[in-house]
């Protein structure tokens, strides 16, 4: 089994061609879906982001109030770096946890759709391909201010926050282009699946070997922690 890492810059489209995939058969573990299941209210994360941030970044029923945690961790590089150290170690373990059930299910591959896969770089040495869903800054800037309703400043803090796009272009194995029409993106995303599919790399025994390890640690990880 091998693992491809699929990413982006914000507002660049991944959701989209993550979505794709899916509908394409695709096993997609979704970083972002598992980040809500961990900050459930009474989770672990929860508590710790409660602890920290305090009971300003809350709602009334005990959920995060994503758009006053977003202000302040897009506002402080600091915050930020704490929230993800809060976070992400939950995100993983959940993660590890749905890639073995994968592979000893006989999946030949898995797509983990994961926005700072760069950023952080902590799964990257896992992945045996990487895609990143390009479009122009331009675009980018555009759509963001749209969808969150964002001043073009407070967008431009946020495109700032991560890796820019460019750079992340330049490391990935295959390249999304969703600067055009949805049908463009759509022609890419099943060709790739094609490639995906012919794909011989679950047959090297070096990668079998580093997911067996990867997934035993996942579980150990997993139940003892």
């Amino acid at each position: 089994m091998f693992l491809v890492g699929l990413t982006g810059g914000i507002a660049s489209g991944k959701s989209t061609v993550s979505k794709l995939l899916s509908e394409l058969g695709c096993n997609v573990i979704d970083a972002d879906k598992l980040a809500r299941e961990v900050v459930a209210p009474g989770a672990p994360a929860w508590k710790k982001i409660r602890q920290h941030f305090g009971d300003k970044v809350l709602l009334e029923n005990g959920e995060l109030n994503r758009e006053k945690l977003g202000e302040i961790i897009f506002a402080d590089p600091q915050e930020r770096r704490i929230l993800n150290s809060l976070t992400h170690p939950e995100i993983h373990k959940i993660m590890l946890w749905r890639i073995f059930k994968l592979f000893i299910r006989g999946h030949c591959f898995a797509i983990l759709d994961i926005p700072l896969l760069y950023e952080t770089g902590k799964i990257l040495p896992y992945m045996t391909y990487t895609i990143v869903v390009n479009c122009s800054k331009d675009q980018q800037l555009e759509r963001l201010m749209e969808r969150n309703k964002l001043t073009e400043e407070e967008a431009r803090g946020r495109m700032e926050a991560q890796m820019p796009l460019a750079q992340k272009v330049k490391a990935a194995t295959y390249v999304i282009d969703n600067s055009g029409s949805l049908i463009s993106t759509e022609k890419q995303v099943r060709d790739l699946h094609g490639k995906l599919q012919r794909s011989k790399a679950h047959w090297r025994l070096r990668l079998v070997l580093s997911s067996v390890v990867m997934v035993t640690l996942g579980v150990l990880f997993y139940v003892f922690s």
